[in-house]
């Protein structure tokens, strides 16, 4: 039996993942992976997301540069979830130019970054960039 059979995708083919910095333990973004792409990511040692948006393979970094090199790769307890301890490279996870996409935190009512924009995405990106939704 392969290890893509223990997983409990749910009705599209998808099992959501969270991406979760090796040395830092902060959570660095979410996404989503389809058979295909955990198993790249398994074999390349990177990670590689399925875009629900573009309906197709994301690897990540692809058009920023922004590699995650996959350390670990875990599933949960119920077997619907993945967890990837990664290394940044970059140190920006996120589209916006920041370390991570849970940059934003309630506050009296009102989302607020909270975290600095580390470089400008418009920099990061000389051709249109990946889907901002992590679908």
């Amino acid at each position: 039996m392969s290890f893509l059979d223990a997983v409990r995708w749910d009705e599209k083919g998808l099992v959501p993942v969270i991406a979760q910095d090796v040395i830092s333990g902060r959570i660095l973004m979410f996404a989503w992976m389809n058979r295909e792409a955990l198993a790249k990511t398994a074999e390349l040692g990177e990670a590689v997301y399925w875009s629900r948006s573009r309906n197709k393979l994301w690897h990540k970094g692809e058009s920023s540069g922004h590699v995650q090199t996959v350390r670990e790769i875990r599933l949960d307890c119920d077997n619907d979830v993945i967890l990837l301890q990664i290394e940044q490279h970059g140190g920006i996870a996120c589209h916006t130019g920041r370390q991570s996409c849970f940059y934003s935190r309630l506050e009296n009512g009102q989302w607020v970054a909270v975290d600095p924009v580390l470089k400008n995405p418009d920099e990061i990106y000389a051709t249109p960039h990946e889907p901002h939704t992590h679908e």
